[in-house]
């Protein structure tokens, strides 16, 4: 005969019973295993542990790794497995079938457009926002001071692809700075102008200026920030733009209960207050 559980084990159990479906009938989208873990309760992943799959844009490639971490200490029955690019470029491969549980993206139209497709487990999902800077490398030679330098004669001027977040953001940010009092006519022209190279994704961009192949290049804040081989320039206030990071839950994953739990914790506190770490401005 197999040795009985201790009767309070037994009561244990069922209490934890209980909470996990009173927390399932609450209407609450975050599962019991993200919750806090109790007191004395084992962190040790479990052997039937969740993998889900992050396709994330490349200016969040630093700051999901500690998202990462820090997700796994409170859920360690879910492993998140991660892969940065542009944006487009990885709304595309959701298109094209890739095997994918959420999305994050550095813009609110490339999540939009797999919604209307048919493509997700619900809407969009804010969840970050982000500004613009000018970077140019340490050295700065051809001495740019202010993003009006970057429509001088002899600039060479790095950008992102056509379909890339950033470069759509740079667009809005250089027809603002057209308009401002001091700035040459024509300048948005020379800006395009200018541009020498179109690379892949903004980490790409980055890289550029780091190796000093270029002068100059419109990035997010928080790659200029993270960056210790290029410089910023500020663009002025009434000129810059906010661009608003938003995710979705593919339809296709296998595991869209533990997706939307990932997704609705990065918009929550505990994400907003890791994003911030990294330069991310909240959502409010």
């Amino acid at each position: 005969m197999k040795p009985r559980l201790p009767l309070l084990l037994v009561i244990a159990w069922l209490v934890g019973a209980c909470a996990a479906q009173g927390s399932a009938g609450n209407g609450s989208a975050m599962p019991a295993s993200a919750a806090a873990p109790l007191v004395g309760a084992s962190t040790e992943p479990s052997a039937d542990r969740v993998e889900l799959t992050i396709y994330a844009a490349a200016s969040l490639k630093g700051a999901l790794e500690a998202v990462t971490s820090a997700y796994e200490a409170v859920v360690p029955d879910v492993r998140l497995v991660t892969a940065t690019d542009a944006s487009s470029t990885l709304r595309t491969q959701i298109e094209q079938g890739a095997p994918v549980d959420v999305f994050l993206s550095a813009d609110e139209a490339n999540p939009t457009a797999l919604v209307d497709a048919g493509l997700t487990d619900g809407v969009a999902v804010d969840f970050a926002r982000n500004s613009l800077t000018v970077i140019v490398p340490t050295a700065n030679a051809a001495g740019i001071a202010s993003p009006a330098d970057l429509a001088r004669p002899g600039v060479k001027v790095v950008a992102a692809g056509a379909d890339v977040p950033i470069t759509g953001y740079a667009t809005q940010a250089v027809a603002r700075l057209a308009r401002l009092a001091g700035y040459p006519t024509g300048f948005a022209a020379g800006y395009a102008a200018n541009v020498v190279s179109r690379e892949d994704n903004v980490k790409a961009v980055v890289a550029k200026i780091e190796l000093g192949e270029a002068d100059a290049a419109i990035v997010y804040t928080t790659d200029g920030t993270a960056s210790s081989k290029a410089r910023m320039v500020d663009i002025p206030a009434e000129a810059n733009v906010a661009a608003t990071y938003a995710g979705v839950v593919v339809k296709a994953s296998a595991h869209p209960s533990e997706a939307h739990a990932f997704l609705a914790w990065l918009a929550g506190r505990a994400g907003q207050s890791m994003l911030a770490t990294f330069g991310f401005k909240p959502l409010t």
